[in-house]
């Protein structure tokens, strides 16, 4: 809680922004006019920085969304060229393919998951009145001084005892009566209630509404669609998203280019599509890549058997904590056949010439 500020209000919340903002406002200058050496880079991080202002939520009527979906849409804008960075130096230098993926682990899971953890709902601001209070109470606070540590502490405990005193003789006598082991109130035996009490508390996880829906022009949302065999999406554009969530033995078409596709938390689904796609936190999930697409990345996932078509071989493919991922290719014969590849999931790593080495382990039949 920021204890001691008052929630603002739009003049104050403009003065609140203001550092924020001139920032922003250099960032996007150095983007325009003729394009500067690195322009997606430069890009990349005048657009990422929209996802600070989610410190501007006031409410659900301040015409913002929430902090989390703040923070991942303002990403899905600067990943656009994220990619392109990804893209052009894959195969020439690797300092910025590092860059372009430490900038996004830096919102996401990075910030989304700070927001999510601490400021779901936006900043906590001070009661009315308790910012007065505050100031009036702060300079007193600072001023007062811790009460003296006494003189004597464990020295003088030492003290009597080293000087032959009878320090335990205000101390009461146990009787028989009074050890454990003879008193009959006392039984070894946990309460049955007390067991059941504890045995009946469980958890348990809330499932959203279901949704399939284009949110603010920008984001497609697929949300907790149980056992649908015939979700589409036609009418996007390259400049949109789709985010799939919590989704389980449903099948989703994506007839269309569009910038990104995530999907989180789903099992048992099928996804075709032909972008930039991330899969992450799944189990025993299809996705089939029919177009082009720049990367592909699967992180914590337990299972996962993607198809590439002819045109999007040229894919960069991440794997991270995962198990079980098996990459479909064409065979190129005339029967249409596919080639099954199983991509690595364990290593070997050998100390040699001062350095160690890391190869996979082989898999047969890939």
């Amino acid at each position: 809680m920021i204890m001691h500020l008052a929630k603002p209000d739009i003049a104050g919340l403009v003065d609140f922004l203001k550092p924020l903002n001139d920032v922003i406002v250099k960032a996007t200058a150095l983007t325009e006019g003729r394009r500067p050496d690195y322009f997606n880079h430069l890009k990349t991080t005048a657009d990422s920085l929209t996802a600070l202002a989610w410190i501007a939520y006031l409410g659900k009527d301040c015409g913002m969304n929430l902090p989390i979906a703040h923070v991942e849409e303002s990403w899905q804008m600067a990943e656009f060229y994220n990619n392109k960075v990804l893209v052009e130096y894959r195969n020439k230098d690797p300092d910025h393919v590092e860059w372009a993926k430490a900038l996004k682990d830096l919102y996401l899971p990075g910030l989304r998951d700070y927001v999510k953890h601490y400021y779901p709902l936006g900043l906590s601001w001070a009661p009315a009145g308790l910012q007065q209070l505050f100031q009036y109470l702060l300079p007193q606070l600072l001023s007062e001084t811790p009460p003296s540590q006494p003189k004597s502490g464990m020295s003088a405990v030492f003290k009597e005892i080293s000087s032959g005193k009878a320090v335990t003789a205000g101390l009461k006598k146990v009787t028989d009566d009074m050890k454990t082991k003879n008193r009959t109130d006392r039984i070894g035996v946990v309460a049955t209630t007390e067991k059941a009490s504890r045995s009946g508390s469980f958890s348990f996880n809330r499932v959203g509404p279901p949704k399939l829906e284009l949110q603010m022009g920008r984001k497609w949302a697929v949300e907790n669609q149980i056992s649908k065999k015939n979700l589409i999406i036609e009418d996007c554009d390259s400049k949109q998203s789709v985010y799939v969530y919590g989704c389980k033995d449903s099948v989703l078409q994506v007839k269309g280019k569009v910038n990104n596709i995530t999907v989180d938390k789903c099992t048992k689904n099928r996804n075709s599509f032909h972008a930039a796609c991330e899969i992450v936190n799944c189990n025993g999930v299809e996705v089939q890549c029919q177009g082009t697409a720049p990367t592909i990345s699967i992180d914590n996932t337990s299972g996962c058997q993607l198809y590439l078509s002819k045109d999007s071989l040229g894919a960069s493919i991440t794997t991270a904590k995962s198990s079980e991922i098996n990459v479909m290719v064409p065979s190129g014969g005339p029967d249409g056949d596919w080639v099954e590849h199983a991509l690595p999931q364990q290593y070997i790593h050998s100390y040699k010439d001062g350095q160690f080495t890391t190869s996979p382990v082989s898999h047969s039949g890939g």
